[in-house]
């Protein structure tokens, strides 16, 4: 009886400390959680015998997904809020909004929503990155889950980096180039302009993503640096490729542009890659 008195007392007097204690506890179950160490034929056979954990691991992703797409929704439509402001500023490299010409009826709304989906991606592009991350989770191991954890932030900057890189560099050496070539002078029209604007700046964001990608890949183990090195050629070819396939128009000129920081890019991402092996390394000895 008076063992169990004090046990009581002892809990209540305990309880405020446990309380500020559980979310750093939870926190540290978290990160301090280890998959269970099983070979891929082995999975695979699991998944065979027992069809519903592969069910229930599709339910997981599409809950996923259909969460990241509610919040896309929600930060496009309040992107709408300040569209106008940010069509303004993106129209600033030709004299703003005043320098466009709208021949179609719906042209402009075209514009207004064009820019409100870009700027709604990237308010939502943190947020779709934790609910990958939620998804890959329960398979990662310490290392591993820490480094994603670290990759979200860092990739939201590097995406702003490279809509900023874009804005700041790209687009005022091409604007003047393509509006006054062979010294015909040329009436942008907004869905146009807003198209090769936004096209530009998405993919040059996306594509700093690269390094970063890289550089876990080859954390993990994944990728060697001199892999990236022997292949130069091939990913200078790949790149090439995939720049004429996202250039909103037809000429050399916006492909080379989309073109020349994507492979600056990739020999950035072998000394990252030969930086994340030789971390790997130290971390085994």
């Amino acid at each position: 009886m008076i063992r169990s008195f004090f046990r009581r007392l002892w809990r209540l007097i305990t309880a405020p400390f446990r309380l500020i204690a559980k979310p750093f506890i939870a926190i540290r179950n978290f990160l301090s959680h280890e998959p269970e160490d099983a070979a891929l034929e082995d999975v695979f056979a699991r998944t065979i015998e027992n069809p519903s954990v592969l069910i229930e691991h599709i339910e997981a992703l599409r809950g996923h997904l259909f969460r990241s797409l509610l919040v896309l929704i929600l930060t496009v439509a309040v992107s709408t809020i300040f569209a106008q402001r940010i069509l303004n500023w993106l129209s600033q490299p030709i004299g703003g909004t005043e320098a466009l010409q709208a021949i179609e009826v719906t042209e402009s709304i075209g514009a207004f929503m064009r820019v409100s989906l870009l700027t709604g991606f990237a308010i939502a592009f943190p947020y779709i990155g934790i609910e990958m991350f939620a998804f890959v989770n329960p398979g990662l191991r310490r290392r591993e889950r820490l480094m994603l954890l670290i990759a979200i932030p860092v990739a939201t900057l590097l995406f702003i980096a490279g809509l900023v890189f874009a804005y700041k560099f790209m687009l005022p050496i091409a604007l003047p180039f393509l509006l006054d070539f062979m010294d015909i002078t040329t009436v942008p029209r907004p869905s146009n302009y807003i198209r090769f604007v936004t096209g530009v700046m998405f993919w040059t964001g996306i594509s700093f993503q690269f390094p970063l990608v890289i550089y876990v890949l080859a954390a993990l183990g994944i990728l060697q640096a001199q892999t990236l090195i022997s292949g130069w050629r091939f990913a200078v070819l790949g790149i090439a490729i995939f720049a004429a396939m996202i250039t909103p128009t037809i000429d050399p000129i916006n492909m080379a542009l989309v073109m020349a920081p994507m492979i600056v890019l990739y020999f950035v991402s072998i000394g990252l890659a030969a930086l994340a092996q030789r971390r790997r390394l130290r971390s085994r000895d």
